[in-house]
């Protein structure tokens, strides 16, 4: 299957731009209703009869489903990330929760990506419960997303929540606006990595990460 890579330098600085994206508060957002309306509208476009039995009740499930898939919006990464468990015996190596599995969409044409992500950071006196990280990488998928804009705010975000020595993240991914339509490839899957602090200065400790993801896998 055909990969392509991207690997994102000097990454605390290029975040800055993505941490200011804006999320409309909830009392400036269209109602339920309008969203319904929205989706009679796509369905009308497409040439369908918006009247027949099997699409009645769509518009309602659909603005149900995208609730669902794209709750991250009303999700702060920042609080889940707030509680810190600081009696760790010492412990100062590499953590890694590794094939953490998601689904986000394509902001460009709102289409699935599918893939897993792996997390790794180097503690300085406290640890995070493993749950979290799973957690912070679901809140960013379940928003409109480019892997590389994903890839960077997971990173960030634990970075800025746990100051830790540094912090590694690897996403893995299949695009299906690559699958489903245009160059239609299936099976192509894109990688991207975020490394901040001693991961981005040291290739030693990038050598570690790449190591403990392949461990049990060779």
């Amino acid at each position: 299957m055909p990969n392509r890579e991207i690997s994102m330098d000097a990454i605390l600085e290029s975040l800055k731009k993505i941490e200011n994206r804006k999320v409309l508060p909830k009392d400036q957002r269209p109602s339920r209703e309008q969203a319904e309306d929205a989706v009679r509208v796509l369905l009308q476009w497409m040439g369908e009869d918006i009247e027949r039995e099997g699409l009645l009740d769509t518009p309602k499930r659909v603005a149900k489903a995208y609730l669902e898939l794209f709750g991250g919006y009303d999700m702060d990464a920042g609080e889940v990330l707030g509680r810190t468990f600081e009696e760790v015996g010492g412990y100062d190596d590499m953590v890694l929760v590794r094939d953490i599995p998601f689904h986000s969409h394509c902001e460009h044409h709102m289409v699935p990506i599918i893939g897993k992500a792996h997390v790794a950071y180097l503690p300085d006196g406290c640890v995070l419960g493993l749950s979290k990280i799973a957690r912070t990488v679901d809140i960013f998928a379940r928003r409109l997303q480019t892997q590389e804009n994903m890839t960077a705010q997971v990173a960030h975000t634990i970075d800025d929540a746990l100051q830790p020595r540094g912090v590694a993240v690897m996403i893995e991914a299949e695009h299906m606006c690559m699958a489903m339509r245009g160059i239609r490839k299936q099976g192509s899957t894109t990688m991207t990595t975020a490394y901040t602090g001693a991961f981005h200065d040291s290739p030693e400790e990038q050598q570690n990460f790449f190591a403990m993801l392949r461990m049990g896998r060779d």
